[in-house]
């Protein structure tokens, strides 16, 4: 479900700052997105990725965190996963990316953030299913994610990505 909160109560807001559960909102275009809470199903992939991923940056010259990409601080958007170079960074998080993961939810909003990754020069997108670990691989073309049909490679990492027997292979590492 989807609801519009015109003028958040401070308190409610101190409140889920003070639980942590602000750690997952998102500013829009100046509107405050607050997801529900992930699954641990979700958070159990989203960990994996991370630790899967990470020596596979680090060759490519990249790095491989859990943190927000902004534009600036009222149009931020935070991914499972965001791996990039150090000098799409600020001390604030990534101000571009070459490659950002999330793990789908239920009527999450990972789809409608295309548009704000491809103005930031996202060159891959990656949306994978947490139960089954099916993948979607999308490469930025003129402006626009394009999907990718199997078998995929990923154009940033220079690794092979498939499914198999209901796990997540990306080159040596299974999820």
């Amino acid at each position: 479900m989807r609801a519009v909160w015109l003028e958040p109560d401070e308190k409610y807001l101190a409140q889920r700052h003070s639980w942590g559960a602000d750690r997952w909102d998102e500013v829009w275009d100046g509107v405050l997105h607050m997801p529900p809470f992930p699954m641990f199903e979700h958070e159990l992939v989203a960990s994996a990725l991370l630790v899967a991923l990470t020596p596979l940056a680090k060759r490519c010259g990249l790095v491989a965190v859990a943190a927000a990409l902004l534009e600036h601080e009222k149009n931020y958007r935070k991914p499972d996963l965001t791996l990039g170079r150090l000098d799409q960074t600020s001390e604030r998080g990534f101000e571009g990316a070459e490659l950002v993961i999330e793990v789908l939810s239920p009527n999450d909003e990972s789809r409608d953030k295309f548009p704000f990754f491809a103005k930031l020069g996202v060159r891959e997108v990656w949306l994978v299913e947490p139960k089954t670990r099916a993948i979607e691989l999308y490469l930025l073309r003129n402006g626009v994610y394009m999907r990718q049909v199997a078998p995929f490679v990923s154009s940033v990492l220079g690794v092979a990505i498939e499914q198999r027997d209901g796990q997540l292979v990306i080159g040596d590492a299974v999820i």
